[in-house]
């Protein structure tokens, strides 16, 4: 079993650490709702988009399926198919962690940076980290979430929209383990608690 398993991960090229790069931009717009990292924060203009242009979860979705050498979003859900108009973004992060970890990878963490003028990020970071990580499948930890401003530089600076970028690192997932499954406690270790908590 365990060989038949070895022989699908690597065919599966689930082999070693891969890092992927993604990045995404929206422009702010009138009589949309702002959306980033699945998470709706309140403010007169959201991003435009045929999605709901959550550009935080569409640079992590780039992301990974740089790592795991796929066509970008653009390729794989295009703004020209109606059945992704309006369609919240975190579907398509959670479509690419699942073939993530049907090719037999686990997603190990995802650091990203927004860069918006306005409005202040800060009290949405832990929602979107949240969020995100539910939506792959990790632990909020194995999730980083920056807000930055641009100083008035440029167009983001002039709060015309709004920047997102990503990094994200996967490696082949354990054997008999599916990524970002609880891990299972060993029996040993289970029996010596209990023995402890009898104790106390």
């Amino acid at each position: 079993m365990a060989r038949s398993t070895g022989r699908r991960r690597a065919a599966a090229g689930a082999t070693g650490l891969r890092v992927g790069l993604g990045a995404d931009v929206h422009p702010l717009a009138d009589g949309r709702r702002l959306v980033l990292g699945g998470v709706e924060i309140p403010h007169p203009r959201g991003l435009a988009g045929h999605s709901d242009a959550d550009a935080l979860a569409h640079a992590v979705c780039d992301a990974l399926l740089g790592a795991l050498g796929l066509p970008d979003m653009g390729t794989r859900f295009p703004d020209v198919d109606p059945r992704h108009r309006d369609r919240p973004s975190l579907e398509f992060v959670r479509e690419v962690a699942r073939e993530a970890r049907g090719r037999g990878f686990a997603i190990h963490n995802v650091d990203t940076v927004l860069f918006a003028e306005e409005p202040c990020l800060r009290p949405h970071i832990e929602p979107m980290r949240r969020a995100l990580a539910g939506a792959l499948g990790v632990p909020p930890g194995a999730v980083g979430v920056k807000a930055k401003r641009s100083e008035g530089l440029g167009a983001l600076g002039r709060a015309e929209g709004v920047l997102a970028q990503a990094v994200v690192l996967i490696g082949a997932a354990p054997a008999g383990r599916a990524a970002g499954a609880p891990r299972k406690p060993r029996p040993g270790r289970a029996r010596a608690r209990s023995a402890a908590r009898r104790s106390r």
